[in-house]
């Protein structure tokens, strides 16, 4: 079935490993270039690691997807593996609250942005481990998620910290 057979949506994974990497990559050079303005803004230094570690995600998901002649046991622990570390270090990261301990306007953001660039992923593995579910659709729709929370975040990095 398509929908956990990895061998069937190898562009696909050929695409998003490329452009995660490529991404990364940028996102480095970007971060070094502003990296003294980074530094001094509260949490900002977070978001740089929650940015780069998304792309981190999607490469290292496409690259695990293009293992050639794997089980979906196999395969579907290597997500849920890949998946579960990253999304465990995106959510660790501190989000800066004011001065009077009330959480800015923007953090229902900030949380959307991180569990759906990590939530799908993780469903992705399980259901191509249980062969059921959906499978490598999720995993699709968290590469295309994560992808977009990361430039959502690299737009900040490079744009709202110099306002």
């Amino acid at each position: 079935m398509i929908a956990y057979d990895p061998s069937e949506w190898n562009d696909l994974f050929v695409a998003t490993a490329g452009a995660s990497a490529a991404l990364a990559g940028l996102v480095f050079v970007a971060v070094s270039i502003n990296i003294e303005r980074i530094l001094k803004l509260p949490g900002v230094p977070a978001r740089a690691l929650e940015t780069v570690l998304l792309l981190l995600g999607v490469l290292l998901v496409s690259v695990v997807c293009l293992i050639p002649g794997q089980s979906h046991v196999a395969l579907g622990v290597e997500l849920l593996v890949v998946s579960l570390a990253v999304a465990a270090i995106v959510v660790r990261q501190p989000v800066v609250v004011s001065g009077d301990g009330a959480p800015p306007a923007w953090l229902w953001t900030r949380w959307a942005l991180r569990l759906t660039g990590t939530v799908p992923l993780a469903i992705g593995g399980a259901s191509v481990l249980l062969e059921c579910g959906g499978g490598l659709y999720w995993i699709a729709a968290g590469i295309v998620l994560a992808i977009a929370g990361a430039v959502a975040n690299a737009w900040v990095l490079l744009v709202e910290i110099l306002r």
